[in-house]
């Protein structure tokens, strides 16, 4: 993997996750209590021997580039030529930001030849999987490809928002379809569809020569999706690679949180008991920025309620359960829930204080926010309505990172 170089696309706006979008990119987004979206990409990274990674921000990029400056550089050594940079949008070649995911790539072509790749892997920043990319090179190189696409089994449903491809018995690609309303299913598999990952292995100079090729194209959206992948897939060897799960799981685990309600369900799932997603895997683990916190403390055990108790909830460090109640909840570093407060059924970010005798039901809070005693939230959705919260179809309440937050509790 030493001829390897990893670029992670992370760039995108992130809207359909606001207001957690709102001061933060989509990949910086919290996850599991303690991680960020892109820790995930970045284990990957790391666990499957990549050991050059270019991280492409855009969008609200600055607490996704102190989070991998503070968690991730220094697990590599630029001496023997190892590194995780965060490459901020330069217009080296043009004035304007990325048009697409190819001239986000193109954009930084200079960087990316400094390093003199053999192949160049293109990631997103944005998704929650564990995936070795080595078995994904090995492959692309005996099957002596251009492209190799990493493919997922979804269904018609589920296509509608990928590129969906069509592939012979040998697993070349001879057919590919960008987010097309009616996608074409698996032969003799009317219930799925094989849809493309995101994930790209390239061989460097086919790579470099494609991306100044379509440079050229003033009509092109710059997108590998809908423009590079249709257009050399009769003319050069494009593979797919079936998703092989390192989550030593069962079933493969494979998530876009790109809406609220896809986030707010992808959390919860890991207070299960055994959830599908296996952060306690040291196998392969998920790394991340610790800050140097205490530990977590339950305190007050009295039969009148004031009891501090947590149950299928994940607690993060540095919390204080003092006397509340906490049910099937993710709680991050930092926060506290007084006396006799219930949060059942919520994602609270870091330094969420939860007053007195408040009630918390299916709600995302984001760093920071203080909820007065006694208030409700998730209880009367048209009450989090007028104080302007966002309630998802699902009925997820969400509140943003806000001053004077307990002032709205008086509307």
């Amino acid at each position: 993997m030493k001829d390897v170089l990893a670029v992670v696309l992370a760039g995108g706006k992130g809207s359909r996750l606001e207001p957690l979008t709102r001061d933060r990119a989509k990949p910086a987004v919290p996850f599991g209590g303690i991680y960020r979206i892109i820790d995930f990409t970045l284990s990957n990274c790391l666990n499957s021997g990549i050991r050059k990674i270019l991280v492409l921000t855009q969008y609200k990029a600055m607490s996704l580039a102190r989070h991998v400056t503070n968690g991730w550089r220094h697990l590599l050594c630029r001496e023997l030529g190892e590194f995780i940079d965060v490459v901020p949008p330069q217009q080296r070649i043009d004035e304007q930001w990325y048009q697409g995911t190819a001239d986000a790539v193109y954009q930084n072509i200079y960087t990316l030849e400094q390093e003199r790749p053999k192949y160049v892997v293109i990631l997103a920043g944005d998704h929650i999987y564990k995936m070795d990319y080595s078995k994904m090179v090995a492959y692309h190189e005996e099957m002596g490809a251009d492209l190799t696409i990493g493919a997922l089994r979804v269904t018609p449903k589920e296509a509608r928002e990928f590129g969906v491809m069509q592939i012979d018995e040998g697993r070349r690609i001879i057919g590919f379809e960008e987010k097309v309303p009616n996608p074409k299913t698996i032969p003799g598999d009317p219930d799925h569809c094989l849809a493309s990952m995101g994930i790209y292995v390239f061989n460097a100079p086919f790579l470099f020569d494609q991306l100044c090729q379509d440079a050229t194209l003033p009509e092109s959206a710059h997108d590998f999706g809908r423009n590079i992948i249709p257009s050399i897939i009769k003319t050069h060897k494009v593979m797919a690679f079936p998703f092989h799960d390192e989550n030593s799981k069962k079933d493969a685990y494979w998530k876009d949180v790109g809406t609220l309600d896809a986030y707010f369900e992808a959390n919860i799932e890991l207070t299960a008991v055994d959830p599908l997603l296996n952060l306690y895997d040291y196998h392969w683990p998920v790394r991340t920025d610790q800050p140097n916190l205490p530990p977590p403390k339950f305190v007050f055990d009295e039969n009148s309620g004031r009891r501090g108790e947590a149950h299928d909830s994940i607690v993060a460090a540095g919390t204080i359960i003092a006397g509340g109640h906490v049910t099937r909840s993710i709680i991050g570093p930092k926060s506290r829930v007084e006396e006799r407060a219930e949060v059942t059924e919520s994602i609270l970010f870091s330094g969420v204080h939860i007053g007195k005798g408040a009630i918390i039901r299916r709600a995302i809070i984001d760093k920071n926010v203080f909820i007065p005693d006694g208030a409700q939230v998730g209880v009367d959705h048209e009450a989090d309505r007028r104080r302007g919260f966002e309630v998802t179809e699902k009925g997820v309440t969400v509140i943003p990172t806000i001053d004077g937050s307990e002032a709205l509790f008086s509307r």
